[in-house]
């Protein structure tokens, strides 16, 4: 869902006012989970794997809470003691799984393919599990532990969602001190480095520090011709988008999605089935030779031939 807010408005606006493009293309806005939770969840899965492994996990998550609010006659114990209820009940969605008819049993379909629609879990659903549980149905590895720790300091109150999703307020340039007091928070929280933390500070609206990793360096090779490193790669940010301060990750990201359109087509007519592709694998510039075209399917069952992949 798009960040709706008086104060996210202003902020676009003001955006827009440094970047004219972005005005002329309507960018500006921001995606976001119904909750921050989700989000913080999501930025977690982000690390460390190929970007289809984190539609997988993501997709996972959200067929077990399906499962948890179905569980079966013969379920086994997967619950830990439940812990009090906090202020996680503002941003947990409540609204119950709802069952597909006519699909087939989760085994005989791919992890795109989902056989429910569901949520994605809350901290009390996740909180309650155990650990070796979570790691093997979700194949969430090391990760399981982590998102399980963070569900649980949500419900125990040592990770406060309100005091994070509101403390970015309107005036950007001035609160941008805060920033690094935040990030410190943050960097508490086990599984929650540098990228992560710049990731969930993001989607709360601080736009001034672009999240890297091995996909930044490609755009800024790909784009703009620059050989970046884990060393460089601030330095040549800020070389590039610096002049649309304090918006510097609107700027960045609104030329990554002009960019992954110019390879895909609209992205908004491509069907979950085909996210997986939007990758650097799938990015490289043409060779003369031993290249191919790749179809990618459509929502109305048309395909549409990307540029030239290598083989």
């Amino acid at each position: 869902m798009l960040r709706l807010s008086d104060q996210e408005n202003r902020r676009v606006v003001d955006f827009q006012k440094v970047h004219e493009k972005a005005k002329e293309t309507g960018f500006g806005r921001v995606f976001r989970s119904p909750t921050l939770f989700e989000d913080m969840i999501k930025c977690m899965l982000l690390c460390n794997c190929q970007w289809s492994r984190t539609l997988s996990m993501a997709q996972s998550l959200c067929e077990l809470q399906s499962e948890l609010q179905n569980p079966l006659p013969n379920a086994s114990n997967i619950t830990a003691p439940k812990s009090p209820k906090t202020e996680v009940n503002l941003f947990a969605p409540k609204t119950p799984a709802r069952k597909e008819s006519n699909k087939k049993s989760r085994l005989e379909v791919d992890c795109y393919a989902s056989t429910t629609i569901a949520n994605f879990p809350s901290p009390s659903e996740l909180a309650n599990l155990e650990v070796e549980f979570l790691a093997k149905r979700c194949n969430l590895g090391y990760r399981a532990s982590r998102v399980i720790n963070l569900a649980r300091g949500v419900i125990e109150g040592s990770v406060k969602l309100t005091e994070i999703e509101f403390a970015c307020e309107y005036d950007t340039v001035s609160n941008l001190s805060d920033y690094d007091k935040l990030a410190e928070k943050l960097r508490v929280i086990d599984g929650f480095g540098p990228f992560t933390c710049a990731n969930v500070l993001m989607c709360i609206g601080y736009y001034h520090v672009i999240p890297t990793d091995s996909e930044t360096i490609r755009h800024l090779k790909q784009v703009h011709a620059k050989t970046s490193t884990k060393k460089t790669i601030e330095r040549d940010l800020e070389d590039i988008y610096g002049k649309y301060a304090p918006f510097q990750f609107l700027a960045y990201w609104s030329e990554v999605w002009r960019f992954y359109e110019e390879w895909f087509g609209n992205l908004s007519e491509m069907p979950r089935s085909s996210y997986k592709l939007i990758t650097a694998a799938n990015m490289r510039p043409k060779k003369a030779s031993g290249s191919k075209r790749t179809k990618v399917p459509l929502e109305d069952g048309s395909t549409k031939k990307t540029r030239r992949l290598n083989s």
